[in-house]
């Protein structure tokens, strides 16, 4: 473990980065760049997959995937609720840094997103499914123009979007001008959706960046009768999800650009009502359980086929990797980045992480107690738990995943060198909240 690392500090591989007036730009025209689309499910838990040994029902579509491209054994959303996890997949930061703290809270306008930046570097991009980034809970509404928040606002050229959760049979806000009501499966209603997309920017002959995010397999649900049938009605929403992946492969092959495509596959959470696959906790808590989620990444022309790893990675690296793969440099990057480039890892040259992975499950209470929340600092095998002041408890994710017992009695300089580490980073983070990163873009 490298305990003296600061997550937050961590590079961007080695992508030779200059930074100047708040601005985008290519950083190499010469480099081939990939397509990107990123699907992300809805409470999904790590054991929700047959590939990690769910039986209640077979996940085809997602297990071929997994053998056909990368398995990521420990990927972590960055935190234990799908709006904050949400925010760090845009931004490569933790949500608390802008006070994205839990679900239906909003992220900060000031934020750069991996939209924005693959926007200016000449990408077309698009969201697909739930948003929920704009301060609004409930059922998922129609998002509309005038909404501040709206993806339009953050990046996407295009999008299809509602406010949360959605299910079969649902009204989408196009582009923030009109409301269409889609029949059907609501994961299959928006992948068909976003090969449309794909369709469009493969005629103009851009790069495109679709950000798929599914509502299922959250509650409420109501999956198509006949997987309600195969699954019950939780499992039946995964069913659906399943098939649509299936779609969005099969598609993307028949459109002739899969072989250049990086499709990304994962959860914002853990198990509310599904399977950890074991580990302790479940969905609102850094236990394991509740962030640890399954995590596939596929791309036929770089990702060696039925690759895996059990390195830690975490929804926050995707914004530092896809800047270094799409070529793109941002100028005035806001930091600190909590993410690092997984692009070591989808070429199979990643045998540890470089910087450990902050967690943090606070609230605005942070702002003036550094004790407040569940906190953690996991590196590439143990795994440190402030329960509060004066409480912490260790664990070792390889020999135990469980985390069933603790060894802080028994590693007390370990603790005290993730202790100083943690501390560090949650400082980072609170200078963050107070607004204290934007300084530079004169935000």
């Amino acid at each position: 473990m490298n305990l003296n690392r600061r997550t937050f500090l961590a590079g961007l591989g080695g992508a030779g980065w200059a930074f100047a007036n708040g601005a985008f730009a290519r950083a190499d025209e010469e480099a081939p760049r990939p397509n990107i689309i990123l699907c992300m499910t809805d409470d999904q838990g790590w054991g929700d997959v047959s590939y990690n040994g769910l039986k209640e029902i077979q996940t085809r579509n997602l297990d071929e995937m997994a053998a056909s491209g990368l398995r990521m054994n420990r990927f972590y959303a960055a935190a234990p609720v799908c709006s904050p996890t949400r925010g760090s997949v845009l931004t490569g930061r933790h949500p608390c840094r802008y006070g994205t703290f839990q679900p239906g809270k909003p992220i900060r306008i000031e934020e750069q997103t991996i939209a924005q930046a693959l926007k200016a570097a000449g990408y077309v991009t698009g969201h697909f499914g739930k948003w929920h980034l704009n301060g609004v809970s409930g059922p998922g509404k129609p998002l509309k123009d005038d909404d501040p928040l709206n993806p339009g606002k953050l990046g996407f050229d295009e999008w299809l979007s509602v406010s949360n959760y959605f299910e079969r049979n649902w009204t989408f806000g196009r582009n923030g001008k009109g409301e269409e009501k889609l029949l059907g499966d609501g994961s299959e209603a928006i992948v068909a959706e976003a090969l449309k997309f794909v369709d469009r920017a493969a005629a103009a002959k851009k790069p495109f960046l679709a950000v798929v995010w599914f509502g299922s397999p959250h509650d409420p649900h109501d999956p198509l009768p006949e997987d309600r049938q195969a699954g019950g009605a939780y499992y039946g929403e995964i069913l659906g999800v399943d098939r649509a992946m299936g779609a969005l492969r099969a598609g993307l092959r028949a459109k002739g650009v899969s072989e250049n495509t990086l499709l990304w596959f994962n959860s914002d959470n853990g198990a509310k009502r599904g399977s950890t696959g074991g580990l302790r906790g479940k969905k609102g808590t850094l236990w394991e359980g509740g962030v640890r989620v399954p995590g596939l990444a596929e791309w036929p022309a770089r990702i060696k086929k039925g690759s895996v790893t059990d390195v830690p990675a975490v929804t926050s690296d995707l914004y530092p990797t896809l800047l270094e793969l799409a070529g793109a440099k941002v100028k005035d990057q806001i930091q600190p980045l909590d993410g690092v480039s997984l692009v070591p890892l989808l070429d199979g040259k990643m045998a540890e992480r470089a910087a450990e992975i902050g967690f943090w499950d606070g609230s605005s209470k942070i702002l003036t107690d550094l004790n407040s929340g569940h906190a953690a600092w996991t590196g590439n095998r143990f795994k440190l738990h402030k329960l509060g002041a004066g409480t912490f408890e260790l664990y070792d994710l390889v020999d135990d995943p469980a985390e069933s017992k603790d060894l802080a009695a028994a590693k007390p300089e370990m603790v005290q060198a993730m202790k100083t580490a943690l501390s560090a980073w949650q400082e980072s983070v609170v200078k963050s909240l107070k607004r204290g990163d934007y300084a530079a873009q004169g935000k």
